[in-house]
């Protein structure tokens, strides 16, 4: 045992110090996400605020987003309830993603890439390393949680007290510790370490859409799903630490497990065999934007699965509008402008947030080529006449139909769940389509500021998901801070007027088209000539 698990403490501070970037980012930023809100709730809750959050939180698609309320009346949904409900269980969905995709790159990631060999060339124990990461990332969590009740507690809210904001953060970290139990038991059973990733994630979703299930129809299987563990806790009400020693005890079950098979694993492989695949590549495979499509298939049919889940989720949303938006002078402020209906208002908001989602994937889709690129996965392709042009172009391709598709899903899904849901609509489905395609143009140039990116400065091509987060906060939360217009005009979307609140502006649509298309072909040109990047 000892001489499995030698020099531990050596690899573990090593890990801290070689991640301490990464970490702080994880910690301050994860831990303000989670708990410098409290400001914003404050607001909501003025006036009948709090009565209409309720009524809209009682909602099923609400619930199968955020989880339930263990709050049975209105008159006694205080912030802290509200702020447990709305914010837990998607803070910890967060903290079980980030760590189970921390400790897949510091075990299996790093086998692929001969950097475990090299270490346990030395006086090192072949499970030092998973224990290192594992402990390292509880460090991690437990930082995480206590910021996280700090910085609740600091805003003086009475509703939020100190047991519950440790509660919070507590179910918080122990989400982290979850997930990265769950990540490394797959990165034993899995052949690759992008097996490890899909199947980690892939398990999170199933738990996630497993408990929407049963929190709507059968609350009490929920107690059976790890994930419920985290809201069941239920802070600022009930401040249930049960669920807690629940999900610990199945944490320590895990770790053991992951050990267990650790022992009995050679490095590089898996216990679950590696899918050989066919012996000659199908017609869609002999192709560049066929591997494209292969090498991005898999997320790409999730993200688009989930725009239907999300259109649907908003779309039900509208038969309570009237009540929600109406009871509050601040989200008033927020979704209606003069003379419009409130439906109009709510549709032209949302589709920031559709729009913001869908530009997502094209993003991915364009950093993976640099991904694929860095790996040197590329090589064997550059060596034939397969062209740097043909694969920017298929990449950019790719992206551009998947904004498209994506698009055409979440509008087309949001606008007939809410038509379905008004007895008497204002609007018709046209109404969705055009207010989605006129901010169409910002995801193009989303794409264009990616593939510049990549053509000139790949290993700065992440900054367009910075940049998106920034344009978007500015624009949902622009009119309540009524910044400066210069200020605002940083953000791409507000070029582009709100339908159908506002007209179609043929010019500005034009003019942001032709810059994104202009863009890619910069990025193009930089593409063509810079030297590939390998181990980036």
């Amino acid at each position: 045992m000892q001489e499995s698990f030698g020099r531990w403490p050596q690899l573990c501070w090593q890990a801290i110090r070689r991640d301490w970037q990464k970490i702080l980012v994880w910690v301050v930023g994860l831990g303000l996400f989670s708990g410098a809100y409290v400001p914003a709730f404050k607001a909501i809750s003025q006036g009948q605020g709090l009565r209409g959050m309720y009524l809209t939180m009682q909602n099923p698609a609400m619930i199968a987003m955020v989880g339930p309320t263990p709050i049975k009346h209105a008159a006694n949904y205080t912030i802290g309830a509200m702020y447990a409900n709305e914010m837990l269980l998607f803070c910890g969905l967060f903290a079980m993603i980030i760590a189970a995709l921390h400790v897949i790159s510091h075990t299996r990631q790093e086998e692929e890439r001969g950097l475990t060999e090299l270490v346990r060339s030395y006086q090192v124990g072949r499970q030092a390393n998973a224990l290192a990461i594992i402990l390292e990332t509880i460090v991690i969590n437990a930082l995480l949680g206590l910021l996280t009740a700090s910085v609740m507690v600091s805003f003086g809210v009475k509703s939020i007290t100190l047991s519950g904001a440790l509660l919070f953060g507590s179910a918080l970290a122990l989400a982290g510790i979850l997930g990265a139990s769950l990540a490394l038991v797959c990165a034993q059973l899995m052949p690759t370490a992008a097996g490890a990733t899909g199947t980690s994630l892939g398990l999170i979703g199933l738990l996630y859409l497993s408990r929407a299930g049963t929190d709507i129809s059968h609350l009490q299987a929920s107690w059976f799903n790890p994930m419920s563990w985290i809201y069941l806790t239920a802070p600022f009400t009930h401040n249930n630490w049960l669920p807690l020693w629940y999900s610990l005890g199945f944490s320590a079950i895990l770790i053991i497990i992951a050990f267990i098979l650790g022992s009995h694993r050679d490095m590089g492989a898996g216990f679950l065999p590696e899918f050989a695949g066919r012996a000659h590549a199908g017609i869609i495979l002999r192709s560049i934007p066929g591997l494209s499509w292969r090498l991005n298939q898999g997320p790409l049919i999730s993200w688009l699965l989930g725009f239907i889940v999300m259109g649907a989720a908003y779309g039900s949303i509208y038969g309570d509008l009237h009540t929600f938006i109406t009871s509050n002078p601040l989200i008033k402020q927020v979704f209606t402008a003069a003379n419009q209906s409130i439906e109009a208002a709510f549709t032209s908001t949302i589709m920031l947030v559709m729009l913001a989602l869908v530009a997502i994937p094209p993003i991915m889709i364009t950093i993976k080529l640099f991904t694929e690129e860095s790996r040197g996965h590329l090589d064997q392709l550059f060596a034939t006449k397969i062209s740097r042009g043909q694969l920017y172009w298929s990449t950019l391709g790719l992206a551009l139909v998947t904004g498209l598709v994506g698009t055409v899903i979440a509008t087309t899904s949001l606008g007939l769940v809410a038509l379905h849901s008004l007895s008497h609509p204002t609007l018709m489905l046209t109404d969705f389509w055009a207010a989605g395609f006129n901010l169409f143009p910002s995801v193009l140039f989303i794409l264009g500021l990616t593939s510049l990116l990549l053509g000139w400065c790949p290993r700065l091509s992440k900054i367009s998901y910075v940049y998106l987060g920034y344009a978007f906060a500015l624009n949902y939360f622009g009119k309540l801070l009524q910044l400066p217009d210069w200020f605002a005009k940083t953000a791409i979307q507000t070029w582009l007027p709100r339908l159908p609140i506002a007209n179609f502006d043929g010019p500005t649509f034009i003019t942001i088209t032709l810059i994104s298309i202009g863009l890619m072909v910069i990025g193009w040109v930089g593409y063509r000539h810079r030297d590939m990047v390998i181990g980036a």
